[in-house]
């Protein structure tokens, strides 16, 4: 019937008609539509495809008949007021010019009609004065004369059939049905890289979206069976993705028209420059990427949640820390009903499932060891947060515990419909080999202190020979105080004092030792570092005064204190020490210097400074000199340095050996702060509870 040959003669007249924002209408003599331009099918309804080839006739209300044709033919041209009716059924009012064009001859060849659109005498123009594609409808002219029998299954059956059986038959009609012809913008939407003609003769379901097939069927099994000419039958469609609010209208020809030919239309304005083709392969492409990674994913639709919040913030509530508190129910609410819509195969394997469906369940599963992950999901995303991490335990579905890293990419509001993103992965093995590596540390630690105390054999001796010798002394005087006539109860009180304080300090350096030599992990507390050095000098100061070198000692006032094991913190300083004391004993007696410092830097870093009057390190071994078992002595062990290294890395600092311009060496170590570390942990940890408070509630 149509006879829809390239726009029209008209276009080839005058390219821009299809531009225009007037209606552009071509006739023959017979008053059948030739040409309808754009302009025509936004201001009638109508789309080309489903005019040419008709008079308009069967458009026009009774009271219109004759119109000014018999003045147009006398005159050649007239204008005036015509009304059409519109695919809703209500007649649509036109301002209109119509012209007559001759042949050469002076016969009339075509009439042309120029039109726009009057409401209450006012012309509803367009924004840009421009018709644009996207107010006009994806067209289709289908044929059904090879769905007959599907129609037929359906017709009067729609109540009596189970709605499973319904769609399949109104799919079955789709999928009968036969492509006529389709306009330029059913091409683009649907045709791919096809174009329109190698869609002709395909089958309707081969370019329809599948979500809205059923409906479609249904309108056709509708029109197919009205009774009334071109009634138009229309239904709403759900958005999807690429037309906003899409209206599907489908209506027979009309009485004039094959009755197995019926016109589809898709109205609505496009959201999105793509078509269904290049949006089914994005997804498509999507869901293979995100299937195939070997990262576990969860995607998670979170809109109920999302619709809580959004009431919780028009009620005024900007503290939703506290509001947990004060409402723990809503956690509960959170893992019973936010459901998990999909997973990937990464997913599957981390927690232990046979198949997508174990995991696509209320995502409480998840967090049923870990609830105060659940709850700081849910600060972050009410929060407006883009993404939040920590690490936690999942339990998977055979009941093993797992050590994970949970990652979650909050959707933006509105554009990506609350769907939230968790990712887990297994860090397990990690965890363990970290745990086996800081055992190994520690025991090498412990180690190089035994080594430690095993070079400082004659000191220990000689700290311990002290005060026992004193003991030995006041208590010998004291008895020979008692046995005299006239006891001085007064001296042997004060010989008895002696005694019992030669006996702490013997006690004490004991102590000392045998925290030194004890296996116990680490304790991080508070500590002055003038203390730490103080107590580290005990050790080696037998060695000192042994080989006449001289220390010198500046401590700084009011440091603030650093967070650090006392043990450890010590053997970093001995080690040290005792590296310095083998420096300098080689030089000349007058020579031998070691100084000492403390201090702190305006970043908040303490320090401890260690510089002797030795040889200096070698340039060549400047940059390995804290590597493990590297060593320049002869019988050493190369683990004394690397040690030093590994636990005030260990601590946050960082220790660095320099040669000075004067000769000798200088060893500077720098920890941390206690306020220092304090940040640096809450950043480590993800510390949200601060940062939540300070950022402002998303409207």
């Amino acid at each position: 019937m149509t006879a829809l040959a390239s726009p029209a003669a008209l276009a080839a007249d005058d390219p821009g008609s299809e531009l225009a924002s007037e209606s552009v209408i071509l006739f023959d003599m017979a008053g059948r539509v030739r040409y309808w331009n754009p302009a025509a099918e936004i201001l009638f309804g109508w789309p080309p495809l489903a005019m040419v080839g008709r008079t308009l006739d069967h458009l026009m209300p009774p009271e219109d008949a004759g119109g000014g044709w018999q003045q147009l033919l006398q005159e050649g041209r007239w204008q005036g007021i015509v009304h059409r009716r519109s695919p809703a059924g209500a007649y649509v009012g036109a301002a209109v010019r119509q012209h007559v064009r001759y042949h050469d001859d002076g016969t009339p060849r075509d009439i042309v009609e120029y039109g726009m659109g009057v409401s209450d005498g006012k012309r509803p123009g367009y924004p840009d004065d421009q018709v644009d594609d996207a107010r006009l409808a994806a067209t289709w002219e289908i044929d059904i004369s090879g769905a007959r029998a599907a129609i037929a299954s359906v017709a009067g059956q729609q109540v009596a059939l189970e709605p499973a059986e319904l769609d399949t038959r109104l799919r079955a009609v789709v999928h009968a049905a036969r492509i006529v012809a389709v306009n330029d913008r059913t091409a683009r939407l649907v045709g791919g890289n096809r174009g329109r003609g190698l869609m002709v003769g395909q089958s309707v379901a081969d370019f329809w979206p599948v979500g809205s097939r059923a409906t479609l069927g249904e309108l056709i099994v509708e029109a197919a069976g009205c009774e009334t000419g071109d009634a138009v039958h229309r239904r709403s469609l759900a958005s999807d993705g690429i037309l906003r609010d899409p209206t599907l209208s489908v209506w027979r020809g009309g009485s004039d028209a094959p009755p197995e030919r019926l016109f589809v239309a898709v109205n609505g304005a496009a959201d999105d420059d793509r078509s269904y083709p290049y949006l089914r392969a994005s997804e498509a492409r999507y869901r293979k990427l995100i299937h195939f990674m070997p990262v576990a994913l969860w995607q998670v639709d979170a809109s109920r949640m999302g619709k809580i919040y959004a009431e919780l913030r028009a009620r005024g509530v900007t503290d939703f820390e506290r509001y947990l508190e004060e409402h723990p129910e809503l956690v509960e609410l959170a893992a019973t009903t936010v459901p998990v819509t999909d997973v990937n195969r990464s997913a599957i394997q981390l927690i232990g499932g046979s198949n997508v469906q174990d995991l696509i369940q209320p995502v409480g599963y998840l967090f049923a060891i870990s609830r105060e992950s659940l709850r700081r999901v849910m600060i972050g995303r009410f929060s407006g947060r883009q993404n939040y991490s920590e690490f936690m335990k999942v339990r998977r579905l055979d009941g093993l515990i797992l050590d994970v890293r949970f990652s979650v990419t909050y959707p933006e509001p509105l554009l990506e419909l609350d769907t939230t993103i968790f990712s887990l992965e297994d860090v397990t093995d990690r965890l363990r080999m970290e745990s086996q590596l800081r055992q190994i540390q520690a025991d090498f630690s412990h180690a190089a202190r035994i080594s430690t105390l095993g070079e400082l054999t004659s000191s220990i001796a000689h700290e311990v020979n002290q005060p026992l010798a004193a003991i030995m002394t006041n208590a010998e005087t004291s008895l020979r105080w008692l046995v005299r006539p006239d006891v001085d109860l007064a001296k042997v009180r004060q010989l008895t004092e002696r005694i019992a304080a030669s006996a702490r300090r013997a006690d004490d350096i004991v102590g000392r030792i045998r925290g030194m030599a004890a296996k116990q992990p680490p304790e991080l507390v508070p500590l002055n570092l003038n203390e730490v050095v103080q107590e580290s000098l005990l050790f080696v100061r037998h060695e000192v005064d042994t080989r006449a070198i001289r220390v010198t000692a500046s401590y700084a006032k009011g440091l603030t204190p650093v967070i650090a094991d006392r043990i450890q913190l010590q053997q970093v300083v001995v080690n040290l020490l005792i590296n310095a004391i083998q420096a300098v004993e080689a030089q000349r007696e007058s020579d031998r210097e070691i100084a000492l410092a403390t201090g702190s830097d305006t970043d908040g870093a303490i320090w401890f400074r260690l510089r002797d009057s030795g040889p200096g390190v070698a340039p060549d071994h400047l940059g390995r000199i804290f590597e493990g078992f590297f060593t320049t002595k002869e019988g050493g062990m190369g683990i004394g340095l690397a040690i030093c290294h590994s636990i005030v890395g260990a601590h946050g600092g960082s220790i660095t050996v320099e040669n000075r311009p004067g000769g000798g060496a200088e060893f500077r170590v720098a920890l941390p702060g206690e306020a220092r570390a304090a940040r640096a942990n809450q950043a480590a940890d993800g510390t949200a509870r601060r940062r939540f408070k300070a950022k402002p509630a998303q409207a």
